[in-house]
């Protein structure tokens, strides 16, 4: 017997979507990205974005870990989507909290830009330049070990506030050079603002920096299938590799944790490590193994968090 070739409850096209997103420069050019990919799937959709001020981006004059972390980014999103005013939002996945609230569910992850880390200074082309004493900003504490590790000559320095605002700060020298995820300057064509890319070892990325997340209420059935041609599965199989390492280590700001998948044919590699923000004590530990599901990627992950607290990472944890 033949079946309707539609037996879902829903349209096999979405007639109107709304994507929550946060109005900085960065995050817009996401909502954007996803929006025109979304009209190229379904020409007859009409998609808007709705922009929103979110907490982290009006507490600018302390530290992201101590004021409340990643969620900071996501709650306001969350309310528009619970109260209906959008289907959707979009983050960037290293600010996406590791456990979901309940009623949500990380839907799609779409492709990964450049995961590295970029060294932006006017005046130098590497860290190794920098005189003695020099102020290097960056916003999280990952990099701040690993430069305090590398470099205890230089002053690591916080730098908050949206990209534009971080590199005002730098064009008026009030920093020597910051550190900054490569994807953000790529994906607002300021590549060529990038005096170097960090090798990823040492500095190894934060888990799912450089991937877009979509984020929609977990009941949405009909969203789930809407957006399943936008998954980028080598993408999604490496962040849930990371974030469950990120996940096991209790991941938020107030942790300097990194994890980063490399697909190297159907391995997948994971390079992690958990460190003390004066860079002084460092947990290190990678692993690779054939991935074909999630469920694959997170036990490799797991793998690697046990690996880690084996080592006594969790005397690192705050």
């Amino acid at each position: 017997m033949s079946q309707h070739p539609n037996s879902a409850p829903f349209p096999l096209a979405p007639a109107r979507l709304v994507i929550a997103s946060r109005e900085s420069r960065l995050a817009m050019w996401q909502a954007e990205h996803l929006r025109d990919c979304l009209k190229a799937l379904y020409p007859d959709c009409q998609v808007e974005i709705l922009g929103m001020t979110t907490r982290g981006d009006q507490i600018l004059d302390r530290a992201l870990s101590k004021v409340g972390g990643k969620g900071l980014f996501v709650k306001e999103l969350e309310t528009a989507l619970a109260d209906g005013r959008a289907d959707l939002a979009v983050h960037s996945l290293k600010d996406m909290p590791m456990d979901m609230p309940d009623g949500f569910a990380l839907t799609c992850v779409m492709s990964r830009e450049d995961a590295r880390d970029a060294f932006v200074s006017n005046d130098y082309t590497s860290l190794d330049e920098l005189p003695h004493g020099s102020v290097v900003g960056t916003s999280s504490l990952r990099r701040e070990a690993i430069l305090r590790k590398h470099f205890p000559r230089l002053q690591i320095q916080p730098l908050r506030g949206n990209l534009d605002t971080r590199m005002g700060k730098l064009d008026r020298g009030e920093y020597q050079a910051i550190i900054l995820a490569a994807a953000g300057l790529k994906r607002l064509g300021l590549a060529s603002r990038i005096k170097a890319f960090l090798p990823l070892d040492p500095y190894t990325p934060a888990a799912g920096q450089g991937a877009l997340g979509i984020e929609t209420l977990s009941n949405r059935a009909d969203m789930q299938t809407w957006l399943a041609p936008l998954n980028d599965l080598p993408t999604l199989l490496a962040v849930s590799a990371e974030r469950m390492v990120s996940r096991q280590l209790g991941g938020s700001c107030e942790v300097p944790l990194a994890a980063h998948g490399e697909w190297n044919g159907s391995q997948l590699g994971i390079r992690s490590f958990v460190a003390s923000v004066d860079g002084t004590q460092i947990c290190l530990a990678s692993a690779a193994a054939t991935i074909k599901t999630v469920a694959d990627a997170e036990a490799l992950g797991l793998s690697v968090a046990q690996d880690l607290m084996a080592q006594g990472a969790s005397d690192l944890l705050p």
